[in-house]
């Protein structure tokens, strides 16, 4: 283990240190919520044509984005309960509500219980979505944070494929069962993982820079331990006093830890977030099943078209998956800023594509451009902005306001893929889904410009460098005015 007799600055050797394998245990368990947040959002997609329920737009739209609205309230609500009770605390609360919200949409009576079982998981889904990154960003060393914060996004498309191969493989087993129990082992199948989260969740050590700042010396000592590092409680002292004297000089104002910079940093996440959204990663993602079922089917029957449409989603959530790698390589080499707009310009490229192909061929043709130009968008997206999204929100806020901000962040990426995801299906009535690609493409172009403006470079700093540099650009900006 190390020790930190050279140095009372135990933070400082927390962001040097090198992840041992348990850094990667715990991150993975830390992100199963992430796991959990794909399956349960991408499930609906792979179940929607088989409930024996009769919905209009709305309805379809809010059984698929109901989990999103949840998710705005969950991730809100996160934030001041993890500032005060703590990362693990939510953690483990998160892991329960997910298990409830499986077993209750598996078990549902009617379409409303659905719709309310569907809210229930969106709100831990952002509850998870609010905390998970924030949790290991005041954990994970500084040059690998990235790697290990990028996990959560890897995480996510792992779920999104897991639940689209579980439908497969259900309706392949059971096709005679599709509109009865099929459904409903879909849904029910969800709990499986949240029920382990929730007995191994207990065994994560807390965040030790939460427990410094609420004063737990002892047990900051302790989560240290589990880390790798074997610290004195007079460093653990020193660490705090030398931290709080920091936040007393800067804090001269009645809320001073929401300084010009932290709240520069909230508005250019927030940003980001509703691009993130906006753009449409998630129609393909949610609704491919319902889309592309009639294109690729064989036969005439619910089953078939359903099947069908799932085999094409599952396709694409493979490349989101392997995708997803080359963010976790290139994400500290490259960095968050040039990944990002080369990301969103992928996007771009990509929804002209998939545009050109459903709109203007027939055939064969159509189906290959048409996915050549799905998959090659979904790709783009991983590689570039999905994870980036969920790091930047964990890495650019002080610790004492990280919970608040990073909920904050996370409820206006939910109401952004709300907003989307319910308005679809009449959109695409409306205009068709080629020219919904196009709008894509445009609003991708549009995210370029916000990152190349106001996205800085965040590579190798440490959480408290970060929030420096946002300080001096809002600095800058007030001078300039």
């Amino acid at each position: 283990m190390s020790t930190a007799t050279e140095s009372h600055n135990v933070l400082e050797l927390l962001d040097r240190r090198q992840p041992s394998s348990f850094y990667w245990s715990l991150t993975l368990l830390a992100t199963l919520g992430g796991f959990l947040f794909g399956y349960d959002t991408a499930n609906i997609g792979a179940a929607l044509n088989l409930l024996p329920y009769k919905l209009g737009d709305f309805a379809t739209g809010y059984l698929v984005a109901g989990a999103s609205l949840g998710a705005a309230a969950g991730a809100i609500c996160a934030g001041p309960i993890a500032d005060r009770f703590g990362r693990k605390s939510l953690l483990i609360v998160d892991a329960f509500i997910y298990a409830v919200g499986a077993l209750l949409s598996a078990f549902t009576p009617d379409v409303g219980v659905l719709l309310f079982a569907r809210t229930l998981i969106g709100v831990a889904i952002g509850a998870d979505s609010a905390i998970a990154t924030a949790y290991i960003a005041e954990y994970a060393p500084r040059e690998r944070r990235g790697a290990l914060s990028m996990l959560q996004q890897w995480m996510i498309t792992v779920g999104i494929l897991i639940s689209y191969l579980v439908a497969l493989i259900v309706l392949k087993v059971m096709p005679g069962h599709a509109l009865g129990l099929d459904w409903r082992l879909i849904f029910g199948l969800g709990a499986v993982p949240a029920v382990i989260g929730l007995i191994l969740r207990f065994e994560m050590p807390e965040s030790p820079r939460w427990l410094m700042r609420k004063g737990r010396y002892e047990a900051t000592q302790a989560a240290f331990g589990k880390l790798g590092l074997d610290v004195s409680l007079t460093d653990i002292e020193d660490t705090a006093r030398a931290l709080e004297r920091t936040a007393t000089q800067q804090e001269h104002r009645r809320h001073a830890a929401w300084t010009p910079g932290v709240r520069r940093a909230l508005m250019v996440v927030c940003g980001f977030f509703i691009f993130q959204q906006i753009t449409g990663i998630n129609v393909p993602l949610y609704y491919g099943p319902h889309l592309l079922g009639k294109y690729f089917q064989s036969g005439n029957s619910v089953v078939a078209t359903t099947t069908a449409g799932i085999e094409v989603t599952a396709i694409m959530t493979a490349v989101n998956v392997a995708a997803t790698y080359f963010a976790f390589r290139w994400i500290d080499r490259i960095g968050r800023r040039r990944l990002a707009m080369g990301g969103f310009l992928g996007m771009a490229v990509a929804a002209v594509i998939a545009a050109v192909g459903i709109g203007l061929m027939s055939g064969t043709p159509r189906l290959v451009v048409a996915m050549i130009g799905l998959d090659a968008f979904i790709a783009a997206f991983a590689i570039g902005v999905g994870g980036t999204g969920w790091l930047i929100q964990g890495e650019m806020f002080p610790t004492a306001v990280r919970g608040q901000a990073a909920a904050v962040g996370a409820m206006v990426d939910w109401l952004a893929n709300y907003a989307l995801i319910e308005a679809f299906p009449a959109w695409q009535r409306s205009i068709g889904l080629g020219w919904v690609l196009i709008c894509f493409s445009a609003l991708s172009i549009l995210a370029i410009a916000f990152v190349f403006r106001y996205l800085p470079e965040t590579r190798g700093l440490s959480v408290e460098e970060i929030t420096a540099v946002f300080d001096e650009q809002a600095a800058g900006s007030r001078r300039g005015s």
